[in-house]
């Protein structure tokens, strides 16, 4: 038996379960929006973070991390167990085909888990459907939740994407416009003598250290 799961999120820097393999690629025809809620994880009810989910797109590619758990029935329910209870604000799961080669039409997995959510606020309660540039800044910038700031999940994605090899642009974008919200309303000194302002600038309090492969947190 062999399980492959797609993560484009915060499962391409923590995953949280025990795997075989991780192999960095990309699905066909998907691209990362920012338009599902997050009401327990980075977000409340009251003020719900934004997190990704995929939006169907011809020609777009979304890149990732695939992971396997191979020959141990007992580790692949307890890894979906996990899944499901971290991805819950997700309410399908669908089967896509994984590359590594952009050059390449052949597949190199087929019959991927992804975790993605329907686009329709009537039938999904979750789906915030898109906003514009400055309102998601805002609401990415005050949501917070358990597990920490919606912010810190931008800035981490952005990371993640820059430490596979394939930044985003609408990612970097939608990250310096948070970056330009949390500088008017805390009024930030500046960090330095450029404008530049590195990836975990406005990540408070962390200190940034490598994460093990099956360390176990729940993000969304």
């Amino acid at each position: 038996m062999v399980l492959w799961v797609f993560g484009y999120g915060s499962l391409v820097w923590n995953p949280g379960f025990d795997f075989d393999e991780k192999i960095i690629g990309f699905i066909r025809d998907y691209r990362r929006v920012f338009d599902l809620a997050c009401i327990d994880h980075r977000g409340t009810p009251e003020n719900p973070a934004r997190t990704l989910t995929l939006e169907p797109t011809e020609g777009s590619i979304c890149w990732g991390a695939a992971y396997c758990i191979r020959g141990d029935p007992e580790r692949e329910r307890e890894a979906m167990e996990y899944l499901e209870r971290r991805e819950c604000e997700y309410d399908q799961k669908t089967i896509v085909d994984f590359y590594k080669d952009e050059d390449s039409m052949e597949p190199t997995l087929t019959g991927v888990l992804v975790f993605t959510s329907t686009p329709d606020k009537l039938l999904n309660k979750y789906y915030l459907g898109p906003a514009p540039l400055e309102q998601m800044a805002s609401q990415i910038a005050t949501a917070s939740g358990p597990c920490g700031n919606n912010r810190d999940y931008l800035f981490r994605l952005e990371k993640a994407l820059f430490d596979i090899g394939h930044e985003e642009d609408t990612v970097i974008e939608l990250a310096n416009e948070v970056r330009n919200v949390l500088g008017k309303v805390g009024k930030k000194k500046p960090i330095g003598p450029t404008t530049h302002l590195p990836f975990m600038s406005f990540i408070s309090g962390v200190q940034v250290h490598p994460l093990a492969e099956a360390a176990v947190a729940i993000d969304s």
